[in-house]
């Protein structure tokens, strides 16, 4: 592959940007950041977090957010450029189902994230993200309208099932065996890569992008060139154009210098 001249560069968070081992971002991710932005190379965070979970990443002074997957996306001034909510019909048969269904979910909308039923291993992944537990959904307050993104804390063998049955209008991915991420049918990282191309007038043709898990997967298969990092999960190697070293062996630094972006 020849050198791609880039303009704009998307970044996942968890095990891309962040470690999971520190929890934090290494120092030769920052400097490669700091010297993209001086080449003046957008940077775009692309994220499945909530729009409120970013902000101890935000110093890195990027160009954009991407976050709910594709669902909300905001420019670095904090104009809101896209914003996607998932069918209410979908919300109100989650809430339908956990009247007769042990399920453990969350609702993720622009202000709050709640969850219902939170066991052992949800209090732990939440730990590792290094996230407090959100408080509990009150069913009777949800406003069904305005949920961006759901988790379902359920296994990757019941998905399709429980996608065909009880969420039509809406499309899972996931980066653990624990839970999927729930976003509106049609959405995902792509479309916020596409909002943001058109909002600095890039061309697809100079872009980058780095992930490792499986709502990863369109945006690193629709940039022009798409990194897996080396902890990445199998299926993301699979459908990228180049694998890196992992998040905590300089896996982002690494890749750039490969590509001779700097």
């Amino acid at each position: 592959m020849q050198n791609p001249t880039v303009k704009a560069v998307f970044f996942d968070i968890d095990g891309t940007l962040l470690s999971f081992k520190t929890h934090k971002v290494s120092e030769s991710t920052e400097k490669a950041i700091a010297a993209l932005q001086a080449k003046g190379i957008k940077t775009i965070l692309s994220t499945g977090r909530s729009i409120n979970s970013i902000e101890h990443i935000k110093y890195l002074n990027f160009d954009g957010f991407i976050t709910f997957n594709g669902g909300y996306c905001v420019a670095k001034d904090g104009a809101l450029l896209f914003k996607q909510c998932i069918d209410a019909r979908d919300i109100k048969a989650i809430l339908d189902y956990t009247k007769e269904n042990a399920l453990s979910f969350s609702f993720m909308s622009e202000k709050d994230i709640s969850i219902h039923d939170v066991t052992p291993e949800i209090a732990g992944m939440y730990a590792h993200l290094n996230l407090p537990v959100p408080p509990l959904v009150d069913p009777e307050k949800v406003d069904v309208n305005s949920v961006l993104q759901t988790n379902i804390f359920l296994g990757p063998e019941q998905e399709a099932a429980f996608m065909k049955a009880v969420m039509p209008n809406s499309v899972a991915s996931r980066w653990t065996p624990l839970f999927a991420d729930v976003n509106p049918l049609g959405q995902s990282k792509k479309v916020g890569i596409d909002v943001f191309c058109k909002h600095y007038n890039i061309d697809l043709a100079h872009t980058m992008a780095f992930g490792d898990g499986g709502n990863d997967i369109e945006m690193l298969k629709h940039v022009n060139v798409g990194v897996a990092m080396g902890n990445a999960n199998p299926e993301v190697k699979t459908i990228a154009d180049y694998v890196t070293d992992d998040v905590d062996s300089d896996g982002i630094w690494n890749a750039l210098k490969h590509f001779g972006v700097f």
